[in-house]
């Protein structure tokens, strides 16, 4: 699984099924958002089989990852930092990865313990006509399909993040 590049569409209205797809824009997947007022995500095979599912627990900005059995396979939480984003990720295999993003910038890097890049992750557009998260995979230690879930978890706190900010919550 070196080097795997993976796009998902980023939906407008954040809500309903995009597609997968690989550098060949060949279609392996999809990723249903499951509610503009609910922040959840199911993951899907190319024959529709759920894979993973993302969401926020009740009263909780921890974002969990789960398998098509409903366990626990990790945690995403957002990481107190200055003028950059910083994200941690805990696999229940024992990993850990650190997500970090400078100021202003699209481009996140996924890094292991040992501070090594294993994925990275960026909004782009071009390669469709709406924007899309580019997510490349160097690594055979964490599945693809798993990233998407930590990259759209990203998305979701950075959401809900703005939203407090501009409601006037200070709640992070």
């Amino acid at each position: 699984m070196s080097n795997e590049v993976l796009y998902v569409s980023d939906n407008f209205f954040s809500a309903g099924r995009t597609d997968i797809y690989n550098s060949d824009k060949v279609k392996i997947g999809e990723l249903d958002l499951k509610s503009a007022f609910t922040s959840s995500l199911d993951v899907y095979d190319l024959d529709g089989n759920a894979l993973l599912s993302g969401r926020f627990p009740f009263f909780s900005n921890k974002w969990m990852v789960t398998d098509q059995a409903g366990r626990e396979i990790g945690e995403l939480k957002a990481k107190f930092a200055f003028f950059s984003e910083k994200y941690e990720y805990y696999a229940n295999a024992g990993e850990s990865y650190r997500i970090e993003s400078e100021a202003f910038s699209k481009l996140y890097q996924i890094l292991d313990r040992n501070e090594k890049e294993v994925a990275r992750f960026e909004k782009v557009s071009g390669f469709f006509s709406s924007p899309v998260f580019q997510l490349t995979n160097s690594t055979g230690h964490i599945n693809s399909f798993e990233l998407i879930a930590v990259v759209m978890g990203v998305n979701e706190i950075k959401k809900r993040r703005q939203s407090a900010a501009n409601s006037g919550g200070g709640a992070h």
